[in-house]
């Protein structure tokens, strides 16, 4: 790959690396920062100085130059993340002494708001003061819903008398794990809130993120006056202004199963759009010098105002960064190598940004991008068409075929499912969304200065109505949504060597290339064979955390057994828990059981007692599951048959877990709440 031959490439491959390295070893005290990352530092930017002399005089000292410079890039990555941690500052509120203990006095104020819950409103809030001393934080606020309708500014600042809660664990086994997805986001804790208790200050934080707030508060309040339908509306609002918090859960599974949720997140595409009408509306300026520099200035600044509006998301900033650079490019009359622009915003975003490493959106939309600029080119010359309705079909059928192969992997393996009408979606959608766009753009312009004209704002609404049933129509053909596909790790690492190295035999088909491909197959069979042995090597049992039900389930290899009640045994197909847990453990579901009072699993007995109060008093059971809100006396339960561990799952009441959990530190015996603690497991 000759983009590996770019010294931007491994510097950027350098600095990615000291970021991980830092993630992973997480350096808890601040002393690793002062003795560790600041001497490497230092060494590293002496032995680049030193070697980059003496690499002018002596062509030797090439090598050490080059490793020199990836030393320092490696370091300055692992600083950044230690610097951008919010948890390793002394003044952040995960080192207060009681913050999780007893209730305080909060000072926050409103970032960026959430979608919210059936229950409450979320937003994203940052720490000021805790009982009037400084400390500093983001946190998740859930304000709760009122029928008095309660409005919250982005930019307020509030006083909240509450107590702070760590993000919960995974409650289930291959669920999404919500508390690393916050702590990714340096979001640490939560505050719940009523709204008639918090007090306003009169004084508002107004800046770049109030305005913008503010700005997009107005163009939306103006679409509503002009009776801009409110399920358009909100397409309209993700497509162009990225804000998909009002978005119906049912629209936006259309658009998962067609293959096109990447657009209701701005990107690439969008902010290319963007470009584009900003270069046409800036076209009859003339190139001069003073000209050409006008329009960069605007553009740049259009681009800018565009991703601040858009809430800088991942996508969102590596879009605005590398089209800006593309602008620059233009303006200085150079030919931009596109693999420099992709490296230049990668290091920058991530240079103030480490975080965005691990967001899903940010790792799709670079692969996508790479395999587009990489692979696209290649696919286009298979055929060349001979008018330009063909080519342009063609052009779209290779740019969208490039991008799915490239992040189809990476999307397997985080959402495990494949929608295989996609090529269709993007063939229709695509010319659409241009037009959509265009359109949009000008009528949320003019919005901004309080005039919604009235025939361009309908034919908006007219077309996002026809996108959705477009998408709707597509996404019904459920039977091309491939669901539950397995995948980990190690076959993800594999499959992307192989991805790469028939592409690089494809492009340039010779010994050493088919070679390479033959390898990295060898590397996905052994990957392969390597997980299927874990897998029949494999044996465990899951107790669940569900709310009013008991569900268990038992794992020998790749075959499993199901216990529940008769309606959980009706509707498991339906069930998220069961169809992630079998997807996530490559296992299959051979058996449903009805619950039964004893389950022996490898020797252990697990007695299960429910509101039926029926026990054998003679058994001795190993594990005693508490399910339902049993009335027992558990005192005397545990003098009578002497288990050695209590585990309540999610059917009881949490006050009655709690006076359980009193019981069992009395008896000295092991209590485990999943509604506290997520799953129990048995291995």
């Amino acid at each position: 790959m000759k983009v590996l031959q770019f010294p931007l490439a491994r510097i950027t491959i350098a600095f990615i690396l000291g970021i991980l390295l830092a993630y992973f070893l997480k350096p808890i005290p601040s002393t690793t920062f002062i003795f560790l990352a600041i001497p490497i530092a230092i060494g590293t930017t002496l032995l680049f100085i030193g070697t980059y002399y003496s690499s002018k005089t002596n062509t030797k000292s090439l090598a050490l130059f080059g490793i020199a410079t990836s030393l320092l890039a490696f370091s300055i990555g692992a600083t950044t993340q230690i610097i951008h941690t919010d948890s390793y500052q002394q003044n952040n509120y995960t080192h207060h002494a009681t913050i999780f203990e007893k209730s305080h006095t909060f000072t926050v104020t409103l970032r960026e708001k959430l979608k919210g819950s059936n229950f409450n409103e979320r937003y994203i809030a940052l720490l000021h003061t805790i009982d009037q001393e400084n400390a500093t934080g983001r946190i998740l606020l859930n304000i709760r819903r009122d029928s008095l309708n309660h409005t919250f500014k982005i930019g307020n600042r509030l006083k909240i008398d509450g107590l702070l809660y760590k993000n919960t664990v995974q409650k289930n086994p291959n669920q999404f794990d919500y508390q690393k997805y916050l702590d990714n986001k340096q979001i640490y804790a939560q505050l719940y809130a009523e709204p008639n208790e918090i007090k306003i200050s009169t004084e508002i934080e107004k800046d770049i993120w109030y305005y913008a707030s503010k700005l997009r508060t107005r163009i939306i309040e103006n679409l509503n006056k002009s009776n801009f339908h409110v399920a358009e509306l909100n397409v309209a609002v993700a497509l162009i202004l990225g804000q998909q918090q009002d978005i119906s859960p049912d629209i936006i599974r259309d658009y998962q199963y067609a293959g096109a949720v990447h657009i209701l997140s701005v990107s690439g595409l969008h902010i290319g759009f963007i470009l584009l009408f900003v270069t046409f509306i800036l076209k009859p300026l003339p190139n001069s010098k003073r000209g050409s520099f006008v329009k960069l200035i605007v553009t740049l600044f259009s681009l800018s105002l565009f991703g601040i509006l858009a809430g800088l998301a991942p996508s969102v900033l590596r879009s605005v960064t590398m089209f800006s650079f593309v602008a620059i490019g233009l303006f200085l009359r150079r030919s931009v190598n596109i693999y420099h622009t992709l490296l230049v915003s990668i290091l920058l975003i991530l240079l103030f940004q480490p975080s965005f490493l691990f967001d899903v959106g940010f790792q799709l939309s670079y692969i996508a991008l790479f395999f587009i600029i990489w692979l696209q080119p290649l696919l286009a010359k298979l055929w060349i068409p001979k008018n330009k309705v063909q080519k342009y079909i063609w052009d779209l059928l290779t740019v969208s075929f490039a991008a799915q192969i490239g992040t189809l992997p990476l999307s397997i393996y985080y959402f495990h499912q494949f929608p295989g009408l996609f090529f269709v979606t993007n063939l229709i959608v695509i010319p659409l969304l241009g037009f959509i766009m265009s359109l949009g753009v000008l009528v949320m312009v003019l919005a901004a200065f309080n005039w919604v004209p009235f025939y361009p704002a309908k034919a908006l609404e007219i077309s996002i109505f026809y996108l959705d049933k477009i998408i709707n129509t597509i996404a019904s053909f459920e039977s091309f949504v491939i669901k539950d596909i397995s995948l980990n790790t190690s076959l993800l690492i594999t499959g992307y060597l192989v991805l790469i190295a028939m592409v690089i035999w494809f492009k340039k088909p010779n010994f050493k290339s088919l070679a390479f491909v033959l390898i990295t197959i060898v590397a996905l069979q052994i990957s392969s064979i390597k997980t299927k042995w874990d897998v029949q090597n494999q044996e465990e049992f899951v107790v669940f955390n569900t709310k009013k039900n008991t569900l268990l389930l038992e794992r020998n290899g790749f075959n499993t057994t199901l216990y529940a009640n008769d309606s959980l045994l009706k509707t498991y197909q339906k069930n998220n828990l069961i169809s992630s847990y079998l997807s996530g453990n490559f296992c299959t579901l051979k058996h449903k059981r009805q619950l039964q009072n004893i389950i022996y699993f490898k020797g252990n007995k697990i007695l299960i007692l429910d509101s039926s109060m029926v026990y054998p008093k003679t058994i001795q059971p190993d594990v005693l599951l508490l399910t339902q809100s049993t009335r027992v006396n558990l005192d005397r339960v545990l003098q009578s048959i002497k288990p050695k561990i209590i585990v309540a799952d999610g059917s009881n009441f949490k006050t009655i877990q709690k006076r359980w959990k009193q019981t069992c530190t009395q008896q000295k015996i092991p209590f485990h709440s999943t509604s506290e603690k997520g799953f129990y497991t048995i291995n």
